[in-house]
C-alpha cells in the first residue's frame, strides 16, 4: 500500500479524536494556523486585494478536509436560482484536473481537463461552467462569454480569499469538525467557528445552528448508453461497487441502505482518474457514483452510475432568498 493510500484511509480516523497520533501532528498544525492568520491579515489590511465581480457571488464550501456535499448542494442551489428567475453560472477550481488554464466546461469535456465535479455540474444543470485556478478569472471569462448570467455560484472556495463574495454557505456532514484541530492534526482547513451566512448539515451532528439537508440516492441508475436500471430490481443480486470519493464508504453504506448486497467494494482516493482501470467483462453489475462515471465509463461503459440527490429543508431556501436581492435588481 502506498503512503498516499494509507494517509487517505487512516487520517480521517485520526481526526475524530485527540489521540497520540493527532497530538504528535499538532506542531505542524500550529504552523498551519500561523500561516492562515498571516494570510487573512494580508487581505484585511490591503496587502492582498480581493477581486470583485460585477454580479452577486455565492461561495459554497466547507472547513473540513474531504467531501461534505458541496457539489450536490451547488447543483441544488443552481436549480433553485433558476426557479427564482436568476440566470446562474458556476465557477470552480476544477480540483484534480491535469490542465492549469482557465476554460469553459462543456457536456462532452474530458474530466481530466476540467475536473470531474465541474463536468458533472455542467451535465446535470445545463448552466455555463468555467474552471480556473483563479476563480475571479474564471468568473470574468464566464461573464464575457455569457453576459446574460446575473449570479455566480463558486463550487468550493471558502478559503479562496482572493475572490470577493456576497454570500458564504458552509456545508457540514456527520463528522462535524472532528477533533476540532487544524490540519494535519485534525480535519479543519481553518479555525471553526467562523462567520458565514448559512450552514447546511448533510448528516446528523452535535453542532448547533444551521439547516438540515437530506442526502439520498436516486431509485434508478444508468449506464453510458442511457440504459436505466431500477435499484429495486438489483435486490437479492450480488453486486460490486466502486467509488473515488473522500469518503467512499458513505456511498457503499447508502447502497446497502437501499437493500443491496455488495459482494466487493473498491474504495479509491478522491478524484481518482481511473486511467489504470482494467476493462473487463463484468461478472456482476458494477455500481459507481455519477462523479466517477465520466472517467470510469471510458473503460467500463456498462457500469451503472447512481445519482445522489441533496434536498435542503424549506427554511434554508427561505433564508437564502432573504439574503439575495430580487433577480431583476441584481447587478
Amino acid at each position: 500500500m502506498s503512503i498516499a493510500s494509507w494517509l487517505h484511509r487512516e487520517l480521517p480516523r485520526v481526526w475524530q479524536s485527540r489521540s497520540l497520533t493527532a497530538r504528535l501532528l499538532t506542531p505542524i498544525a500550529l504552523i498551519h494556523g500561523v500561516l492562515l492568520s498571516v494570510r487573512k491579515l494580508a487581505y484585511q489590511i490591503g496587502w492582498q486585494k480581493q477581486q470583485q465581480l460585477p454580479v452577486p457571488v455565492i461561495v459554497v464550501g466547507n472547513v473540513v478536509a474531504g467531501g461534505a456535499g458541496k457539489t450536490p448542494l451547488t447543483m441544488a442551489l443552481v436549480q433553485h436560482l433558476l426557479r427564482q428567475g436568476w440566470k446562474p453560472g458556476v465557477i470552480s477550481r476544477g480540483h484534480g484536473r491535469q490542465s492549469r488554464d482557465t476554460r469553459a466546461v462543456w457536456p462532452d469535456s474530458s474530466p481530466a481537463e476540467t475536473g470531474d465535479e465541474p463536468l458533472l455540474i455542467r451535465q446535470k444543470t445545463g448552466v455555463p461552467v468555467w474552471v480556473g485556478a483563479s476563480r475571479a478569472h474564471a468568473g470574468r471569462a464566464l461573464l464575457d462569454q455569457h453576459p446574460e448570467v446575473n449570479i455566480l455560484v463558486c463550487d468550493d472556495g471558502l478559503q479562496h480569499l482572493a475572490l470577493a463574495r456576497d454570500l458564504e454557505i458552509c456545508v457540514m456532514d456527520e463528522r462535524a469538525i472532528g477533533n476540532g484541530w487544524l490540519l494535519p492534526a485534525g480535519p479543519l482547513r481553518e479555525p471553526w467557528p467562523k462567520p458565514v451566512d448559512l450552514v447546511v448539515h448533510t448528516g446528523l451532528s452535535n453542532l448547533k445552528g444551521g439547516y438540515q439537508a437530506r442526502r439520498e440516492l436516486a431509485d434508478v441508475a444508468h449506464d453510458a448508453q442511457g440504459r436505466r436500471v431500477a435499484l429495486a430490481s438489483l435486490k437479492n443480486h450480488a453486486l460490486d461497487a466502486v467509488a473515488g470519493l473522500a469518503r467512499p464508504e458513505a456511498f457503499f453504506n447508502m447502497l446497502r441502505e437501499h437493500g443491496l448486497t455488495l459482494q466487493q467494494t473498491t474504495a479509491l482516493p478522491d478524484h481518482f482518474d481511473f486511467a489504470a482501470w482494467p476493462t473487463q467483462a463484468l461478472t456482476r453489475p458494477l455500481l459507481c457514483t455519477e462523479k466517477d462515471a465520466a472517467k470510469l465509463w471510458r473503460h467500463q461503459p456498462d457500469a451503472l452510475a447512481v445519482p445522489l440527490h441533496l434536498t435542503p429543508e424549506p427554511a434554508f431556501w427561505d433564508a437564502l432568498d432573504r439574503l439575495l436581492p430580487a433577480p431583476n435588481k441584481a447587478g
